[in-house]
């Protein structure tokens, strides 16, 4: 754990964030991260902590989820896009966390009540269905955020209560809100990232490009074939190759690169990485949703080669498809796409423009601002709710053509005007029955819970209620999305 941040509290608001990762791969504690930035750059925010979930949990549970996933990756691929498109349905688990993952979480719980934080921001789906249970049983009374770091929204990242969820691009909101969830608690901000002050483009050396060569923090052994080809490039360049981790990688290529020593500088892991992403011209490497986003964020296209199945395949085709970068499905093409990207007028200088525009960096700032500024109150997905969704995603429609009792409905706070509640239509007939008024808004009630209430019910009104005694809501049915008309 990370200590507080070291700004004097009494010059500070009361905030206690507490950020929530988990160390699989290095993009969730970058997302965490920058985010930690972001607090420290605010006055209302008093301490911040960062909590590796993994690093507080078993050393088996860790290897397996950690180790065991890279080890899928590199030997048995198609099972890790078999287990991503398993589990992209939003809510396709819907019942209490496996008793191994919950022992697991044990140390994670008690660390959030010796904090006692005020505002929790999970930048993995695992806390960030943990902390959804603990709203649901009124473990935590904190703003809580979960922030996603791909491109594409994956279903595992949506859980039954939560503040505001931060997904990366326009297409995801659209996505959910056509699921039934409510666009007051999806935000559009982009993949939070760190950012320097003084970040500025550094005009490349007599006008040579600068290729940026990543094998990533781990040192992926793609990275040889990539240099390989870049060694028969016909175009003038300059190319820094960085190996991360693997000293033995960085050997191998430091002899790899010794005929052309002159126009090759092979690094191994380094700290400065968003100051290379500013100077180079172009990237080569895998599209990793933190990857991708600091290299929008620094107008750097990208050459994506090795995608890991799943997340890192979608967030390559965001890529291609904004114009922004392009793939190598082979590695004996890699060379000669790059000379062609090189060789053609005025094809980099595109490239780098679709970059400057897809990126956000200020993403880890918006989520702040849109986390401390929004609704105090949670929203609360009932499990009958979940089950529609999941029905819906599944039966590829829109939630708002669905009738009768399965259908979604809405509880919106009359004062705050904020989402506090998704559930079917029969949960809020329920409702109705007990708690509805002749102005035909609904005054939800602590002390008045009749026995007849389902037991679902009685403890979602518990939830929504939280420390209130009385709470005064509005039901609104979902309606058709606007068509966008064409211009």
């Amino acid at each position: 754990m990370q200590t507080p941040s070291e700004q004097d509290p009494n010059t500070r608001g009361g905030e206690r964030v507490l950020i929530l990762s988990a160390g699989v791969g290095s993009g969730h504690n970058s997302a965490a991260a920058a985010v930690r930035q972001a607090c420290s750059e605010r006055t209302d925010v008093a301490e911040v902590q960062v909590l590796d979930v993994l690093q507080a949990s078993s050393a088996l549970y860790r290897d397996v989820l950690g180790k065991g996933y890279f080890v899928l990756v590199e030997e048995m691929p198609w099972l890790v896009e078999l287990g991503y498109n398993i589990s992209d349905p939003p809510f396709r688990h819907r019942g209490p966390m496996n008793p191994w993952t919950q022992a697991n979480s044990l140390p994670i719980v008690a660390a959030i009540k010796r904090l006692r934080p005020t505002v929790i921001v999970c930048t993995h789906f695992l806390p960030g269905q943990l902390v959804a249970s603990l709203l649901l049983r009124g473990v935590v009374d904190a703003r809580t955020a979960v922030v996603t770091t791909d491109y594409d929204f994956q279903g595992l990242w949506l859980s039954g209560a939560f503040h505001a969820l931060f997904v990366a691009r326009e297409e995801g909101k659209v996505e959910l809100t056509a699921l039934g969830l409510p666009s007051d608690r999806i935000n559009a901000t982009g993949i939070p990232i760190t950012t320097r002050p003084n970040d500025s483009i550094a005009p490349a050396a007599n006008g040579v490009p600068l290729l940026l060569v990543s094998a990533g923090a781990a040192g992926g052994d793609y990275a040889l074939a990539v240099v390989r080809q870049l060694m028969h490039l016909r175009s003038p360049f300059r190319a820094t190759v960085v190996c991360g981790r693997n000293d033995e990688m960085r050997q191998r290529m430091e002899q790899l690169v010794t005929p052309a020593a002159d126009r090759f500088e092979v690094v191994g892991f380094i700290t400065d990485m968003p100051e290379l992403l500013h100077r180079a011209d172009l990237f080569i490497g895998k599209p990793g949703g933190l990857s991708a986003s600091e290299c929008m964020a620094a107008g750097l296209p990208m050459v994506l080669v090795s995608p890991i199945p799943g997340q890192e395949v979608r967030n390559g085709d965001y890529l291609i498809e904004q114009g922004a970068a392009v793939r190598c499905n082979t590695t004996t093409t890699i060379g000669w796409k790059i000379d062609e990207i090189l060789r053609e007028p005025g094809r980099l200088a595109r490239m780098q423009a679709a970059a400057t525009k897809t990126g956000r960096p200020d993403a880890a700032r918006d989520v702040m601002t849109a986390l401390l500024d929004g609704s105090s109150r949670p929203l609360i997905v009932s499990k009958a709710a979940q089950k529609t969704v999941l029905d819906v995603s599944e039966r590829h429609i829109v939630a708002s053509d669905l009738m009768g009792p399965a259908s979604l409905v809405r509880l919106i706070d009359s004062a705050a005007g904020s989402t506090v509640a998704l559930l079917r239509a029969d949960e809020v007939a329920e409702l109705e029955k007990h708690y509805g008024t002749s102005s035909g808004v609904l005054v939800l009630r602590r002390n008045i819970a009749p026995v007849s209430l389902r037991s679902e019910t009685r403890r979602l009104l518990h939830a929504i209620l939280r420390g209130d005694d009385a709470l005064p809501v509005r039901v609104e049915a979902l309606t058709a999305p606007t068509p966008v008309l064409p211009r």
